[in-house]
């Protein structure tokens, strides 16, 4: 049996991720990422996406992730997150609303729309009813 690395996702509110992993996958910044027992230690921004890893039981587990940082040690990956929450959180009704809003905001006329935080919240929002409405 291989040996386990510890991950953990903190984001500014609460520890939502505290578990042993045999493998560890993060969306990075330059791309998506694995880390297994033993990696050898590297830094990397997270974008928005599904941070996935396979805890000690054999079960894939599934993380919403929306920008941060992770620290890849050979035993811990250590993930500060802007926002994170298991699947089994999202609540699909909030993503659906938020998803519609920001679609709303981004076809609107107005001049006063931050068209930027309009995307990200596009983009956050279509990855939390991806990640939640996916089986598994």
């Amino acid at each position: 049996m291989a040996d386990k690395i510890k991950i953990e996702v903190v984001t500014p509110e609460k520890l939502v991720v505290s578990d042993d992993a045999e493998i560890v996958v993060a969306p990075g910044a330059l791309g998506e990422f694995g880390a297994l027992s033993g990696h050898t230690p590297f830094l990397s921004t997270l974008k928005t996406g599904t941070l996935r890893y396979v805890d000690s039981n054999g079960k894939e587990r599934y993380v919403f992730i929306s920008g941060g940082f992770a620290e890849v040690l050979p035993d811990k990956v250590s993930v500060l997150a802007e926002s994170a929450e298991r699947k089994s959180e999202i609540d699909i009704d909030r993503a659906r609303t938020a998803l519609e809003r920001a679609e709303k905001r981004l076809q609107s006329d107005d001049k006063d729309i931050d068209i930027n935080r309009a995307q990200s919240a596009l983009e956050r929002a279509s990855y939390r009813l991806k990640l939640a409405e996916a089986d598994g």
